[in-house]
């Protein structure tokens, strides 16, 4: 099974051996890494899409179908992998993609794309016809909003609860944690952390243990979502910009994030995101930064990152920057390898701009 490596797509993979295949969502269309025969180092294979900027790629499944959202663009499929592309985007009436997921719903795959403006659509024909969820603009968005041009709130994550997928966790940069319990019919504003979430991580072991990442660090409950604890704010040593938090699936007391120093609007001065991936072995109270391999403070921030849990004692983590480098471990973290440089940032929107003109 291939695994992929992008900002808005799936995260977390349950494999029986270690992948061989790697899609990474660059700037530049999806870049198939592949494992060099005996196992040592990574190559090119092919390239796909070259002239979209894939913020989001996941893989259907049970179809093997590749589907990939494009920032400033619509959705595209492929169900001979990522051999041809057809371009499926019938009732996307926000054509610049941010997130994709899937989940079973009765039985059957239904794939959701969240875009920029925030809108939230499904597909159940793998993405051949589109609607969508108008409830997700039901909430108050009077503060929705973003930084950076167009400043517009996007819907950066979505998620869904391990038990129950007509439960839904949906991410609104800048504009909070939205939840519906109907499988998206209706939302509610969830309260307790800053307003700029970046993720919704739950633990699949206990459901009410949920964590969010965000511009002001890292939230967590243990009481889904009655009440909310502030683990790191933006002065922790991991950084105070964290995004990509990944629990191991079988040992949820594990986890990692990617976090860079500060908020990209110190990028533009500074040209450099000092970014870190630290490690938690009791569900978020006490970190160990990552090395052995790592810099200290990468330049580029962390863009997209995945876990995979292939069922040893071990697992993969991949990382990929907005200056075009992917990052790989293949023993839990414990060492690190540059397996690949000079590839297109690897960058929601614009934020590669500031980092890779210095």
């Amino acid at each position: 099974m291939a695994l992929t490596l992008s900002h808005g797509g799936d995260t977390i993979f349950s494999t029986a051996s270690r992948s061989e295949e790697v899609l990474v969502g660059t700037k530049e269309g999806i870049v198939f890494l592949k494992r060099n025969d005996g196992g040592s180092g990574w190559s090119i294979a092919r390239r796909a899409l070259a002239d979209k900027h894939i913020h989001a790629v996941i893989v259907e499944p049970k179809s093997g179908a590749i589907i990939a959202g494009a920032t400033e663009d619509t959705i595209y499929v492929s169900e001979d992998d990522g051999q041809t592309w057809e371009k499926r985007d019938s009732g996307i009436t926000q054509p610049d993609i941010y997130s994709l997921a899937a989940a079973q719903v009765n039985g059957k795959t239904r794939i959701f794309a969240g875009t920029q403006p925030a809108h939230l659509f499904f597909s159940d024909d793998l993405g051949r016809n589109w609607t969508e969820l108008p409830a997700l603009r039901s909430v108050d968005t009077s503060d929705w909003t973003f930084p950076g041009p167009p400043h517009v709130a996007h819907t950066k994550h979505i998620n869904f609860h391990p038990e129950d997928t007509n439960t839904i966790f949906i991410g609104v940069e800048v504009g909070g944690l939205q939840k519906s319990t109907d499988g998206g019919q209706t939302f509610t504003r969830i309260t307790g952390m800053d307003n700029d979430v970046h993720r919704t991580v739950i633990n699949p072991a206990d459901p009410n243990k949920i964590y969010i990442t965000g511009g002001d660090g890292i939230y967590m409950t243990s009481d889904g979502c009655e009440t909310w604890e502030h683990l790191t704010t933006t002065a922790h040593e991991l950084g105070g910009y964290p995004d990509f938090l990944l629990l191991h699936p079988r040992k949820p007391e594990v986890v990692l994030v990617a976090a860079a120093h500060h908020g990209p609007g110190s990028w533009r001065e500074s040209h450099f995101a000092g970014s870190r991936i630290s490690l938690s072995n009791d569900g978020g109270k006490t970190w160990e930064q990552l090395g052995n391999g790592l810099p200290d403070r990468m330049k580029g921030s962390v863009e997209a990152m995945c876990l995979e849990d292939w069922g040893g004692d071990t697992y993969s983590v991949f990382a990929a920057t907005a200056t075009g480098e992917v990052w790989c471990s293949d023993d839990g973290g414990e060492t690190w390898e540059e397996i690949m440089t000079g590839l297109a940032p690897i960058s929601k929107g614009n934020h590669y701009a500031s980092l890779v003109t210095a």
